[in-house]
């Protein structure tokens, strides 16, 4: 077991605990930031899936039940139209939210890198992926294949 009253057992950056302290704080103010940036894109990813949702069952419903409601009163296309840009409004959201979040995390990673080279820093983290970023990615696939389906009629819905 090590002493933690004992220097000469803990390797100490400059051989300072104060420095050594300091090297972790930031580390872990690093992963606070990493932490709250993935927090960040999901509430993007809710709304956007909020719009994208909202959008392709505005589509659906209206297509259903407008001769009946609107009793030619609204144009054909208008639920069409409605219904999609609240889908690209989704995916624009959502390729927004994923670029700054990929802007960030590569700005921490400089910086890390940077503590590390000047020899402020133990240690790099591995380079992950984060699950909300690929999430992100998964739900801009399912916008887009909602718009090619309003769109186009093609896609897989």
């Amino acid at each position: 077991m090590i002493d933690p009253h004992s220097a000469d057992q803990l390797e100490l950056i400059d051989d300072n605990a104060s420095t050594e302290l300091s090297s972790n704080r930031t580390a872990m103010s690093f992963a606070r930031s990493e932490m709250s940036g993935d927090r960040t894109l999901m509430s993007v990813i809710r709304t956007a899936l909020s719009l994208i949702g909202f959008g392709f069952t505005i589509y659906q419903f209206f297509k259903s039940v407008q001769p009946e409601l609107a009793n030619g009163k609204l144009p054909p296309e208008a639920p069409l139209r409605f219904g999609l840009s609240l889908i690209v409004l989704g995916v624009v959201l959502l390729v927004l939210g994923v670029i700054g979040h990929w802007r960030q995390v590569r700005s921490f990673r400089e910086r890390r890198e940077r503590l590390y080279s000047l020899g402020l820093m133990h240690h790099l983290p591995e380079h992950r992926i984060s699950a909300v970023w690929v999430i992100a990615v998964l739900l801009l696939l399912v916008g887009l294949f909602a718009i090619l389906r309003i769109a186009f009629g093609i896609g897989p819905f």
